[in-house]
């Protein structure tokens, strides 16, 4: 039988794909540095566990040398995921994780040739980074496919930030902004461009951000141009301009640390009535060279719900698949349908224009 593990199964999100993947009769192996939580996990739920942390190298192949599948839940991905990685191609251990941090896609991307030689699967981002967005991306692009330019965007209903993700925010937000151009990532200011959004229920003010979609629906997509927005108000877009030369401050590793010890103290995710009282609204738009605009718009439950049955479904699916190993994006991996498996899915709508109605302002 193979077996999966989930590196980082004490955290917020980690414990709540345990739920999900118990609900499913799956027996993952639940692993962490913390002692005291991962026992007391694996005790609850009757599993198997194990207990590392990443400074060895040695040490983690160790520990997955005979796991066929590892979710790494263990953020920020920029400090867990490249030893996880190497480990993974060594171990032939199929490697998936919940990230949505462009750096760590393209690294994962990187390794394209040699997880082809080692028949090992790399597929980062199978949460709700960047799983909605990833899948919207390819059905976009069948709705038009000589499209030059993608959009991106999604709206939180009633939403938090867990205390993983928060400090993942706090490093992206250190690198400034992010966008594709002609098949090229580029740095750029924070608030680089701005546009509006109707999420369903009216023009809604957005400003793109450096958000994983960056990297992932090119390779998906071989879309060139892309952007990813969150919605703003007209005047937090302008407050964000402003913070622009405070940015290099935000660099600092103390600042980084600082706010993290921040996030930690503060911040301990949402508790489950809140849950599943919110929801996200995920939109897209795709532009070819003459003008012609399809535009898509879905919702789904919360973000973290959502991240808990896609990777789930990640894992369920290489379970039960002989998949080719090599650099997957989710959609990729498992088809855009994975859509209709996710909670709250209400389906897309599509929305067909003969020009392309909005501006964007760098």
């Amino acid at each position: 039988m193979k077996s999966w593990m989930i590196y980082g199964a004490n955290g917020y999100t980690g414990r709540i794909i345990i739920n999900v993947a118990r609900e499913l009769g799956m027996s993952p192996i639940l692993a962490g540095r913390n002692r005291e939580q991962v026992v007391e996990l694996a005790s609850q739920h009757n599993l198997e566990y194990r207990l590392f942390d990443l400074s060895s190298e040695e040490t983690v192949c160790q520990n997955l040398s005979d796991v066929n599948i590892l979710l790494n839940c263990a953020g920020p991905f920029s400090a867990t995921a490249e030893v996880m990685i190497s480990c993974c191609l060594q171990t032939t251990t199929h490697y998936l994780d919940i990230t949505g941090e462009i750096d760590v896609f393209e690294h994962a991307r990187s390794l394209d040739k040699e997880a082809k030689y080692s028949n090992v699967v790399i597929c980062p981002g199978v949460g709700f980074d960047v799983v909605p967005t990833d899948c919207l991306s390819s059905l976009l692009k069948n709705e038009l496919p000589s499209a030059i330019e993608l959009a991106l965007a999604f709206q939180a209903v009633a939403s938090k930030l867990s205390p993983g993700t928060a400090k993942t925010a706090v490093e992206g937000a250190a690198k400034g902004g992010r966008v594709r151009k002609n098949g090229e990532l580029l740095s750029v200011p924070q608030a680089y461009a701005y546009r509006d959004i109707d999420f369903g229920k009216g023009l809604k003010s957005a400003v793109s951000i450096a958000w994983g979609d960056v990297s992932t629906a090119y390779y998906t997509t071989g879309i060139p141009n892309i952007m990813v927005f969150l919605p703003m108000s007209v005047r937090g877009i302008k407050q964000l301009k402003k913070r622009r030369k405070y940015m290099r401050f935000l660099r600092s590793s103390f600042m980084q640390n600082f706010l993290k010890r921040r996030i930690e103290k503060n911040i301990k995710g949402q508790p489950d009535e809140e849950r599943k009282n919110s929801k996200m609204i995920i939109w897209g738009e795709v532009v070819n060279d003459e003008g012609e605009c399809v535009t898509g718009r879905f919702e789904t439950g919360n973000g973290y719900d959502v991240t808990a049955v896609g990777a789930v479904e990640a894992v369920d699916f290489l379970l039960n698949n002989d998949t080719a190993g090599g650099f997957y994006t989710p959609s990729m991996l498992m088809g855009p349908e994975v859509l209709k498996k996710l909670p709250g899915y209400t389906g897309v709508v599509f929305e067909h224009k003969r020009k392309k109605d909005h501006h964007e302002n760098p």
